[in-house]
């Protein structure tokens, strides 16, 4: 069974590295754009403020939650950007100390949800683990963003390993979301982590594998990164295939990043 105090606390490691960059941030720069195309700072920390609240109401109030979630389905491709945009249009300052509340409780909540309950999302209900991985997943992806758009620099850690074993667990919906049948076998995946111990899923003798550095592997699953500016290298038809559709977000099919790295799925 995952620990999810273990989960918890590098949810809020995540959260940590990316409040940094933005703390001090003038109120002007939170206009600067990111690689995803129009969003701004400002939206990528919206979003987070917004999905962050949602993931507590789905912990709390499941009534209230399924009502917002019915509201959500009329509008299906467009309630994210919705809520990112409205977020972004609040003060930087309001908005900043929204995020930190919003983020610090639902830390507290997610390690007090009793041991195999699920909480309803916009995919599948998820346990409280499985929720703070995803919840650190796309703090780390959108905090790249930010990073990016700022030209700060960030260096990746053993946190990775929750994106990295999301990224392996979310093939099979990868699949299923390109309407495509997921592939029988297990596939190897190696992936060299940033303190170089090597990561490892699936059968040793599979025929169908993927290896290289675990970083590139997390940027190409959350589509911050094109697979052509990966050093990711597969074998096997199936696998090859994978890493073109990867993603271990909700959600319909990413657009993903051009190879110019001009552009990214939110």
């Amino acid at each position: 069974m995952a620990d999810v105090s273990k989960i918890v606390d590098d949810l809020r490691a995540e959260g940590d590295v990316l409040d940094a960059l933005v703390a001090d941030l003038p109120d002007d720069r939170w206009a600067t754009p990111t690689p995803a195309a129009g969003w701004t700072v400002a939206h990528q920390i919206g979003h987070l403020a917004w999905t962050d609240r949602a993931a507590l109401l789905a912990a709390t109030d499941e009534d209230a939650f399924a009502a917002q979630l019915t509201e959500a389905w009329k509008n299906p491709l467009g309630f994210v950007d919705e809520g990112a945009q409205a977020e972004a249009r609040r003060a930087p300052r309001e908005l900043l100390a929204d995020w930190r509340a919003t983020r610090d409780r639902l830390a507290q909540v997610l390690q007090d949800v009793p041991a195999g309950a699920k909480l309803p999302w916009y995919g599948p209900p998820m346990s409280a683990a499985s929720m703070a991985t995803a919840r650190l997943m796309e703090t780390w992806a959108h905090g790249r963003d930010v990073a990016d758009a700022l030209g700060a620099s960030t260096e990746p850690t053993a946190r990775l390993k929750h994106v990295a074993r999301l990224g392996v667990r979310t093939r099979d919906f990868a699949y299923s979301v390109h309407q495509l049948a997921p592939p029988a076998e297990e596939f190897r995946v190696e992936l060299a982590a940033p303190d170089g111990a090597v990561w490892v899923w699936g059968p040793e003798d599979a025929q169908q594998r993927v290896t290289g550095p675990a970083a590139d592997f997390c940027l190409l699953v959350t589509q911050r990164i094109h697979r052509d500016d990966t050093a990711l290298r597969a074998v096997g038809a199936d696998a090859e295939r994978w890493l073109d559709i990867a993603q271990a977000f909700a959600g319909p099919p990413g657009t993903g990043r051009d190879a110019d790295r001009t552009e990214a799925t939110r």
